[in-house]
């Protein structure tokens, strides 16, 4: 019961960190599709299994501490204020496809955009839910 408690106090704002993370991958994966036939183009990505982590890590201490804790990583640092800031990083894989199988490096980034927005819209969907008087935009 008390895991449970716990875990609720903090879910608004690990909810507003996946919508807000999944909003910047969009771009990034849009930009890969809108850029896939520039030369030289180096597809990138965000390192979503980093902040997956990152996000069970704080939900781990906040069990264990009492506090919702979240740990920088060389790409996704979190502030003071609760917001963060997320670099992205060359897609390696995305890179040799783009290069070998134009077709196959399309569906690869269009999978990864339709997999981001229904991370983001699952997270909107339980914040609207959870706390109807917040306002979350897409």
């Amino acid at each position: 019961m008390k895991v449970a408690s716990a875990v609720v106090d903090n879910i608004a704002e690990l909810l507003f960190k996946i919508v807000r993370f999944a909003k910047v991958r969009e771009k990034v994966l849009i930009e890969n599709i809108e850029k896939m036939h520039v030369q030289d183009f180096v597809p990138k990505d965000l390192e979503v299994g980093v902040f997956s982590e990152q996000l069970n890590d704080a939900i781990d201490t906040h069990i264990r501490q009492g506090r919702l804790m979240f740990r920088d990583s060389s790409n996704i640092k979190f502030g003071y204020d609760g917001d963060f800031n997320v670099t992205s990083v060359p897609d390696r894989y995305a890179r040799e496809l783009l290069a070998t199988d134009i077709d196959e490096y399309f569906q690869l980034e269009f999978d990864k955009l339709l997999e981001n927005f229904l991370n983001k819209k699952t997270a909107m969907k339980l914040l609207r839910y959870h706390y109807p008087t917040v306002s979350v935009r897409n």
